[in-house]
């Protein structure tokens, strides 16, 4: 596959698998957490509840603005290492995407059950990120010092998060206005 694919488009594919994934979540988040929210509060702490409760209360449109805040992040890594040669907050940012697979993975084994993005992300998400660190160490762009550093990094990724979450709940009011129903289009009485 190496043949097949010049570095530069591998990279430029990061924000379409981001895409592929998040959109997984937009589309089952708000539904899941309704549907799950009791059974999240009986598994976790208090502390851990009260974290995700804010979350689990996100409507749709909200976390697609969340989502638009972190893709802004995305594209410019990829711009970043694809244009000007620049790979350390690409890989950082891949490194994100790579461990996220891990807590997808984590949420549906401890629920017994499926989990917003966790499809995407074993599917897409884990091997696009697994073959970008291919190309990057066989190219000789990174190494393992590179890799440990951009784990560091990936820290920096919780507040950006946290602060996306709180962006899309500030833009877009709760209220019942913006949940689709499907009434407003027409297709549901």
């Amino acid at each position: 596959m190496d043949a097949w694919l010049d570095l530069k488009t591998v990279v430029w594919l990061f924000p379409v698998v981001f895409m592929f994934h998040d959109l997984e979540e937009i589309i089952t988040v708000e539904g899941w957490g309704r549907r799950n929210r009791h059974k999240l509060n009986r598994l976790l702490s208090a502390r851990l509840a009260t974290n995700f409760e804010k979350i689990l209360n996100m409507t749709t449109a909200q976390f697609a603005v969340a989502v638009t805040v972190i893709l802004v992040f995305v594209s410019s890594s990829t711009f970043l290492a694809a244009n000007e040669g620049s790979y350390l907050f690409f890989v950082t940012c891949i490194t994100v995407a790579f461990l996220h697979v891990f807590t997808h993975a984590g949420q549906s084994l401890l629920l017994g059950a499926y989990t917003p993005g966790v499809v995407t992300a074993v599917t897409i998400v884990l091997p696009y990120s697994a073959y970008v660190y291919h190309r990057l160490f066989d190219s000789g762009l990174i190494g393992w010092q590179t890799v440990g550093l951009c784990v560091l990094l990936s820290l920096l990724a919780v507040p950006v998060v946290i602060t996306a979450l709180a962006a899309g709940r500030h833009m877009v009011p709760s209220g019942s206005g913006d949940r689709c129903t499907g009434k407003e289009t027409g297709l549901v009485n």
